[in-house]
């Protein structure tokens, strides 16, 4: 433990705890500090444990804001959806930037990409979502338009996230992407366009329009862009298969599930 301010360890541990049972130190300076002083949930009135999964089942299963609050009513915790709202917006960006992380250097060569439409505020915009072979993730982003520009920065983005720079990539034939294949990934890349070839990308997107079914909408762009990008990464992160048809036993799913489901809570009660 170090003090947030100085950084020194030289620090004492106090006697008494935080309301939410957290231990508090004194430092040599003179600032006093606990346990998650550094960290955003800092002046929250909750453990950080139950906020941490409180914003996983948000992003995991299709539970609305309101029923997330119901739900733990129950458990004779207190709050409001609003309250939601925040902790997912406090979160999230440092759950998604752990499992960008975590994805670099470890995709395929062979990307299939293509937009699909998310209503905000009442406006259609574009979500661009790309696959490798084997579906796992290689990017997504949430753009306003669908032109040139939007294609050549989701390639960059992809290339600079992943790491990778792919040997074929899978349209739908959009105008757009040829140029920005050869800007931004290089003239050696082989390009395909079939709306057949594409179709397990078009499967793919069920997972967030199924999502995108129980909400009321979102309200602006920037959160629907941190939204979407936290939901695809977890939804992947999550993923039992690391190839095509591939059998996995129960036993190996459920331990496999709940291995990354307690790695997802850490990374957000440490946020």
């Amino acid at each position: 433990m170090r003090c947030p301010v100085c950084r020194s360890t030289a620090i004492r541990e106090r006697a008494e705890r935080t309301a939410q049972g957290y231990r508090r130190f004194r430092c040599r300076c003179g600032k006093q500090f606990n346990e998650r002083s550094a960290s955003v949930l800092n002046k929250a009135q909750y453990p950080s444990d139950v906020i941490a999964l409180v914003v996983f089942w948000r992003l995991r299963y299709k539970l609305s804001l309101r029923d997330l609050a119901e739900m733990f009513l129950t458990r004779g915790f207190i709050f409001t959806y609003e309250a939601v709202r925040e902790w997912e917006a406090k979160l999230t960006p440092a759950l998604v930037e752990n499992l960008r992380r975590k994805r670099k250097g470890r995709i395929g060569h062979s990307w299939y990409i293509d937009e699909t439409y998310i209503r905000v505020r009442g406006q259609w915009r574009y979500l661009y979502r790309a696959i490798d072979r084997d579906g796992a993730l290689v990017d997504v982003m949430l753009n306003e338009h669908r032109y040139l520009a939007a294609a050549k920065a989701f390639f960059r983005s992809a290339k600079t996230v992943t790491g990778v720079t792919p040997d074929r990539v899978t349209t739908d034939g959009h105008d757009a992407y040829p140029r920005a294949i050869r800007t931004e990934l290089g003239r050696q890349v082989r390009h395909r366009t079939s709306c057949y070839l594409n179709n397990r990308l078009e499967q793919d997107h069920r997972g967030i329009k199924g999502r995108c079914r129980p909400m009321l909408g979102l309200k602006s762009t920037a959160s629907a862009a941190r939204y979407r990008r936290c939901h695809d990464e977890l939804r992947n992160f999550l993923r039992c298969r690391s190839r095509m048809r591939q059998h996995v036993p129960a036993a190996t799913l459920r331990w496999q599930h709940m291995r990354k489901t307690a790695i997802a809570l850490h990374i957000l009660a440490t946020a």
